[in-house]
């Protein structure tokens, strides 16, 4: 029995840690109310102001207060959370079971590089789902998951705006590659669909190999402008896709000129903002020349 009584507290509030977990889901109103009690109980026994009673009962008063103010807040944030999960199954089902997963990620290798990486990924999702909160959807250069799809659901209209500019892989290894390919069937697609195709090349050289592209396209029924490099600002020169008005992509480029990051978006301003820049591009390329060829 003795060695029992002597064993050290290992609960949740015997150990410094569960002091420690205690004081960080305080209320820090709370705290300040109790600490302000207790220093005025101290005050008003040491000048006489009051009689021990009386300062006891004083400083019990203001920690009562104070404790119920953090009773209150903690009922607050649990509704706030309730508030929360109040939305599509999946998210009541799957919350807990992630923050208590980075939680105990963080809390059980605290000061290893599994509780840093825990953080840096918890921060990196946070950021992508404030990303989505507005419309938007990021994804690496090589996925074109967002690109092909948006072109499969189009219905009326798509709008296009591509740049041909020289860079290291040649200026049209986008359309050669694969996923240049798939996104042409798509097009294609759209196309027998009666969706209207209407496309922007910015070029800094009509060559042979532009030509046969644009060629192509205009035969499959696409109708395709031609702009020369220069002709309009340089923050036009954009890569973009509009679909119907209600959805956009745009490609974020290296300084080699390739995508690192394809951003999708039915934000309305984004949507506004490329379909702005398509037009003002629009007004200036050339839609016919000896290249038109049946629209």
């Amino acid at each position: 029995m003795a060695e029992l009584l002597r064993r050290p507290r290992t609960g949740r509030l015997g150990s410094p840690r569960g002091f420690a977990r205690l004081l960080a889901h305080t209320d820090p109103v709370a705290l300040f109310g109790i600490a302000l009690s207790v220093s005025l109980s101290i005050t008003l026994d040491l000048t006489g102001a009051a009689t021990g009673v009386e300062s006891l009962l004083a400083g019990l008063m203001g920690i009562t207060i104070s404790l119920l103010v953090d009773s209150l807040a903690r009922a607050e944030r649990r509704f706030h959370l309730r508030t929360l999960l109040d939305g599509p199954p999946w998210l009541a089902r799957s919350t807990p079971q992630l923050i208590g997963a980075v939680r105990e990620a963080a809390e059980a290798h605290a000061g290893t590089r599994v509780a840093a990486v825990a953080q840096r990924r918890y921060e990196e999702f946070r950021l992508e789902v404030e990303q989505l909160a507005a419309g938007r959807i990021i994804r690496r250069g090589d996925d074109d998951e967002d690109l092909i799809g948006a072109t499969r659901d189009c219905h009326r209209q798509l709008l296009g705006l591509t740049n041909v500019m020289p860079r290291v892989s040649g200026e049209l290894s986008w359309w050669r590659g694969d996923v240049g390919r798939r996104y042409w069937e798509a097009n294609l697609a759209a196309l027998a669909r009666g969706v209207t195709i209407t496309r922007i090349f910015i070029y800094a050289e009509l060559g042979d190999e532009l030509s046969e592209l644009v060629q192509t396209q205009r035969r499959a029924g696409v109708r395709v402008g031609l702009l020369p490099f220069g002709a309009v600002s340089p923050h036009l020169n954009v890569n973009l896709a509009v679909w119907d008005g209600s959805g956009c992509w745009e490609a974020k480029m290296t300084a080699h000129g390739e995508i690192s990051e394809n951003q999708y978006s039915i934000n309305r301003t984004d949507v506004d903002r490329l379909t702005r820049v398509f037009r003002l591009c629009a007004d200036v390329a050339d839609f016919g020349g000896p290249e038109s060829g049946p629209l």
